[in-house]
């Protein structure tokens, strides 16, 4: 997004607690500056005809104070597509910005006034969302071309059928995949648990440009059941996301091995790499103990 978009602005309703308290000093500071419109998550709960309309008129911004998501959860109440999604407790780590205790979730002692960390971190946010090209524009490059058709194998559990490509990928034990393609790697989620997790609602992506290691953290994916860390198959540097997923999540319900791919990678050392990775045949059998011993709803 540029200075000239505005945001449709969901943000927490912890205004008791200084997190809370930045999330709403963003939301103001970008009305000001590009027209933005709050969306009143205290309001909206009660009398939601207006704010869906600003919702599905600009962007929206969905603004967390703290792990407890509030404002995420409301937007996956409401049923609404999120274009991005921060929380302050995060931005602050990733900005190095000392936080007192009441940022990290105490509540304010005598006031809801952000002290010079509060302020000195939504300025900074508010600045990164208003970046005329978006983040990291210049690191992103073309997406990987689309894989050829793919053969499955299946396995059936009561009525739930799970989809396993046959060639061409490799897998982890905590159920992502690759997809290699010279020295870019795709990354996604298995079917398996694409169904665990049931309807996805978001995901967060890693910052385009950022060095990874293998198994760390590629971004987090949101469902109604939980929110789980995107765990990376492989080492590298992120060069591009799938930016379809600003707008349906669905797609990695759907299509999990294909529109619903994750992230790519420039990997550092797929050889090292691939020897704690598995093949079809070495994955197969660990997916099906895990459906036999895995209740889906």
């Amino acid at each position: 997004m540029n200075s000239r978009n505005t945001y449709a602005v969901l943000p927490c309703n912890g205004m008791d607690k200084a997190a809370g308290a930045v999330t709403r000093q963003i939301a103001l500071d970008l009305s000001v500056q590009t027209g933005s419109e709050i969306i009143c998550p205290v309001l909206y709960r009660v009398a939601d005809a207006r704010y869906n309309r600003i919702a599905q008129e600009h962007p929206l911004l969905v603004l967390d104070g703290c792990g407890t998501r509030c404002a995420s959860k409301l937007a996956v109440e409401k049923g609404l597509k999120v274009a991005k999604k921060l929380t302050v407790t995060e931005e602050a780590k990733k900005n190095a910005i000392p936080l007192a205790d009441s940022l990290r979730g105490a509540e304010l002692a005598a006031s809801l006034r952000l002290d010079e960390a509060g302020l000195s971190l939504a300025k900074t946010i508010v600045a990164d969302l208003l970046k005329a090209e978006g983040p990291e524009a210049a690191d992103h490059q073309a997406p990987m071309a689309a894989p050829a058709q793919l053969e499955y194998e299946t396995y059936q559990k009561d009525k739930f059928i799970f989809r396993l490509p046959k060639t061409g990928f490799f897998f982890s034990e905590n159920d992502f995949w690759v997809l290699v393609s010279g020295n870019r790697a795709r990354v996604g989620m298995t079917d398996f648990l694409q169904q665990s997790l049931s309807d996805i609602a978001f995901f967060n992506p890693p910052a385009v440009g950022a060095a990874i290691e293998q198994f760390g953290e590629l971004g987090t994916i949101e469902s109604a059941k939980a929110v789980l860390e995107v765990v990376s198959p492989v080492a590298g540097k992120v060069v591009a996301v799938n930016e379809a997923l600003a707008t349906s999540p669905e797609l990695i319900n759907q299509s999990p091995y294909e529109q619903g791919w994750l992230v790519e990678l420039e990997m550092d050392d797929l050889e090292t790499d691939r020897e704690l990775l598995l093949d079809f045949a070495g994955y197969f059998p660990i997916m099906k103990r895990k459906v036999d011993e895995f209740q889906v709803k």
